[in-house]
């Protein structure tokens, strides 16, 4: 018993996982929000250039 205590304590310890964890978490946010922004972008540049195309014609 004494031993599965010294192991949770040991693992209770080790943050390593926790912050790869929260890199992770980060990491998706920012890939969420690239995303939005490049979805609104692009839609802008095609509305400009439909706008260039009905002048043109």
């Amino acid at each position: 018993m004494k031993a599965l205590k010294a192991k949770f304590a040991t693992y209770a310890q080790d943050e390593s996982g926790a912050t790869m964890i929260e890199y992770a978490l980060i990491a998706a946010l920012i890939s969420v929000a690239a995303i939005t922004i490049l979805g609104q972008v692009g839609t802008g540049v095609k509305t400009t250039f439909t706008k260039i195309e009905s002048q043109i014609d």
